[in-house]
């Protein structure tokens, strides 16, 4: 009877999520047919949507009901307020076409306020090009680079010894030589660790925020307004760019330790995802843990989601920590299949004090 209960609650959970998850949607807009065109390239500050953390990502990003530690900022801001002690992970990854993609958070417990704080970065950028135009396509000689950035301030509060809630504030920036761009975001996240042993459910909403437009002095311009008056052919102008939504995800998620004895212990999860301009999919993992300090992973990423091209990931790590101490280091690493991108790898590094 305990388990069917719990299963009711997940369900009606669930339900709940995807209920709010649609509110925002007109439905004089919907249609009697179903199309295979989605919104994919639309949005702005893409960056957002890579996930973070390579034991997240070796768990193929089912990761929202199971953050608790340092790359909880970007997963679920309410899993911050189950860390002990104070936090820092540091990820690093090669992107597609020779970007580096880099995150760093670190997390303070208040345990006074039953609350932690944490400031987390992200980051990733490309590497010097040569400048190009139509009338010299062998380069000006110039050169360009591209950045994106966030910056973001997170505070969650317990509040219950299972149930808390978390908010993230963003100041978001992104630029292209001479132009940029600035924005800020919200995420928020709930947590629920239910009266069933090992599970625990997660939901997030992540990237709510203002439009991206981007200006720059390479957008100023002369025009000729009108061909047919002499003398008034070089008038200042500046070109307006259009201004693009930022990539909302929501993210509703089970996950499930299962304790194995002397043979260590087993975590499962599940996260439904509701992107604003994808699909939706689903994101499935595991981990085993053997003496609590080795850990094999694996997962599979958008299922159900045909215009997703990624899908099998499999990770490792090593996780240390001395109780007498209390100093810990942990050393992950994942591989995630991308089709004909060949594959994406992540090195995590996380420190507790």
């Amino acid at each position: 009877m305990k388990v069917f209960n719990q299963i009711v609650k997940i369900l009606f959970f669930l339900m709940i999520t995807f209920n709010l998850s649609f509110a925002g949607e007109d439905p004089k807009n919907s249609t009697p047919f179903t199309t295979e065109v989605d919104a994919i390239g639309t949005g702005a500050m893409t960056f957002l949507e890579i996930g973070v953390g390579a034991r997240a990502m070796g768990m193929g990003g089912a990761f929202v009901a199971v953050s608790n530690d340092a790359s909880a900022t970007y997963w679920n801001p309410a899993g911050i307020v189950w860390a002990d002690h104070v936090q820092m992970e540091v990820n690093h990854n090669s992107w597609f076409l020779d970007a580096n993609f880099d995150f760093i958070s670190g997390v303070i417990p208040l345990p006074d306020l039953n609350s932690s704080v944490a400031l987390s970065i992200t980051t990733i950028g490309f590497g010097e090009q040569p400048v190009r135009t139509v009338d010299r396509p062998k380069g000006t000689g110039e050169t360009y680079d591209a950045r994106d950035f966030a910056v973001g301030l997170t505070w969650a509060t317990a509040l219950t010894d299972r149930f808390s809630f978390g908010v993230s504030a963003k100041f978001l920036s992104s630029r292209i030589w001479h132009e940029s761009a600035n924005s800020f975001a919200l995420d928020f996240g709930i947590f629920y660790s239910t009266a069933l042993e090992g599970l625990r459910l997660g939901f997030s909403m992540s990237n709510f925020g203002s439009g991206v437009q981007y200006s720059g002095r390479d957008l100023d311009s002369t025009i000729d307004p009108d061909k047919e008056v002499e003398n008034f052919d070089r008038v200042p102008a500046e070109y307006k760019t259009d201004s693009y939504p930022l990539p909302i995800l929501f993210r509703a998620g089970v996950s499930y330790e299962l304790g194995l004895g002397d043979f260590g212990t087993t975590l499962f999860a599940v996260d439904v995802l509701h992107p604003s301009h994808a699909p939706e999919g689903i994101n499935l993992g595991m981990e085993y843990g053997f003496l609590n300090m080795f850990f094999i992973r694996g997962g599979y990423q958008n299922l159900f989601d045909d215009s997703s091209i990624n899908g099998l990931t499999l990770g490792a790590g090593i996780d240390y920590y001395n109780q007498n101490s209390g100093f810990g280091v942990r050393f992950d690493y994942s591989w995630a299949d991308w089709g004909v991108l060949e594959n994406a790898q992540r090195f995590s590094v996380g420190i507790v004090f």
